[in-house]
């Protein structure tokens, strides 16, 4: 990976974890407008960034090193500012998709 593609992946996934917050406000208030429709731009923008992603870095490994970056992220806002738990099964999901994301963007042989 390039320094480009891990500063656009860290840009994309703090938009993702700003949207999905935003989303959990959202379903908190009293369906508030506001929120919506910062929850709708801050997607955009994530999706935005991706598309460079896919473009520099090929649709599998963009999308796949994306998903569990974010699945990471999400996990550790929801637990820590939101108060969920995830229950011990999914916890080993999460470590697997973890291994899993390692072995995609390893090194190629020659």
């Amino acid at each position: 990976m390039t320094p480009t593609s891990i500063a656009l992946l860290s840009l994309s996934t703090l938009m993702f974890i700003a949207a999905a917050s935003s989303a959990k406000t959202w379903a908190l208030s009293a369906n508030s407008w506001f929120w919506l429709l910062l929850t709708l731009g801050l997607y955009t923008i994530g999706n935005l960034i991706m598309l460079r992603l896919i473009r520099d870095m090929g649709m599998a490994v963009a999308l796949s090193l994306s998903a569990v970056v974010q699945l990471v992220a999400v996990n550790l806002v929801a637990l820590f500012f939101f108060g969920e738990r995830v229950a011990p099964l999914q916890g080993a999901g999460l470590v697997l998709a973890v291994i899993a994301i390692a072995m995609i963007t390893l090194p190629q042989g020659p």
